[in-house]
């Protein structure tokens, strides 16, 4: 009789194990209606032969993450509207918001990931459909996040992968110059034209496709992460900043807060950089107007020009920019949309010749537009 229900008992275990990973291989997608609506917020300047700053505040949602299909199409369409206002050429420089390639780790996952409202039942959903995956992460996580560390690194190639594709195909499908926001991958590298992965830490990085789709330069490193990402994204300042020559000029990143450090724009401009593309991102609805936060776990903060506090965060990033040299011309995009219970908030901004051009606040997805 022990015999019997010993093996009655394996074979009802076996059974769970077997449906379960069936179960975790099943990615069943429903009908999704996204709003491809997009206002045009600035366009500063007469058009030339010198070619435009075109950036992009997209307005996103999980939703949008579960193909690459869904993000093409919202992207592309948002594109396609910037084209028939005559704001596309073959010397624009798009310039997409940080994170917009971060996103990619809820590609292809379950539709009860894309259902929930909060990000830890996202998570958890993440890591019961990918078990194996998502061990093995956790043996080669890296920083004191090490859960955030392992859902990242456990999609990294496949985000790699996907990351070319979308915005390399975007950049092609335009013939534009694209500043395809940020990612975070573990020592992303380019070699023979594709984007890789490593084994090391975790870096926010950017990177930045030509009108044919190809790959200009190595991945940007963020140099100083903000204060929400730091406990598993490292500081990119073993890798210094880079300048890439566009059709528009010559092309420098700098990615979230980085725009904030004044020795930043001082190693662009030792390069002779005359463009600026600043992908942002801000966390939590309204914040824009809030108390500036700054970054107060990075030691280069304390010789700023501002202090935690003293001004919104709207002033901070707007002015914290003025270091920038007068012959150069800057695009700063803010993601939009919300992630689960994580809002965003930011309105982008542009400079030339030393001035700030900033259009009135406004919902919704943006284009802002600075003819050089």
């Amino acid at each position: 009789m022990r015999k019997l229900l010993a093996s009655a008992l394996a074979l009802v275990m076996i059974a769970a194990l077997c449906g379960y990973g069936f179960w975790t291989q099943q990615r069943p997608e429903g009908h999704y209606l996204s709003d491809l609506r997009i206002e045009l917020a600035l366009n500063h300047g007469v058009p030339g032969e010198h070619g435009n700053l075109l950036g992009v505040e997209p307005l996103l949602y999980p939703g949008d993450y579960q193909n690459l299909q869904r993000l093409h199409r919202k992207l592309a369409a948002y594109l396609e509207q910037a084209r028939a206002q005559g704001l596309v050429n073959p010397r624009t420089v798009v310039v997409l918001p940080e994170h917009i390639g971060t996103w990619l780790w809820a590609r292809g996952e379950k539709s009860e990931l894309y259902q929930v409202t909060q990000s830890h039942e996202a998570q958890q959903w993440l890591e019961l459909s990918n078990p194996l995956r998502y061990g093995l992460a956790v043996l080669g996580a890296d920083g004191d996040d090490w859960r955030a560390d392992a859902h990242l690194r456990m999609k990294a190639e496949q985000m790699a992968a996907d990351y070319q594709q979308l915005f390399g195909g975007l950049a092609k499908e335009f013939g534009v110059t694209l500043v395809a926001g940020s990612i975070v991958l573990p020592e992303p590298y380019v070699k023979q034209g594709v984007l890789h992965t490593g084994r090391g830490p975790l870096f926010n990085s950017s990177v930045v496709f030509a009108g044919d789709g190809s790959l200009l330069g190595q991945p940007q490193r963020q140099q100083y992460p903000d204060s929400e990402m730091r406990r598993y994204v490292h500081d990119g300042r073993q890798h210094p900043l880079q300048v890439v020559q566009t059709p528009a000029g010559r092309l420098g990143i700098l990615v979230g807060s980085d725009s904030w450090y004044p020795e930043n724009h001082q190693q662009l401009t030792e390069q002779a950089v005359q463009l600026i593309a600043n992908p942002a991102f801000l966390s939590g609805k309204g914040s824009w107007q809030a108390p500036w936060r700054g970054n107060r776990h990075q030691d280069a903060s304390a010789g700023l020009a501002l202090q935690r506090g003293e001004v919104s965060e709207q002033a901070a990033w707007q002015r914290l920019t003025e270091v920038a040299g007068t012959d150069i011309s800057s695009m700063s995009v803010f993601m939009r949309g919300q992630f689960w219970e994580q809002g965003s908030d930011g309105q982008g901004f542009a400079r030339q010749s030393g001035a700030l051009l900033a259009a009135p606040p406004s919902p919704g997805a943006r284009l802002l537009n600075v003819w050089l």
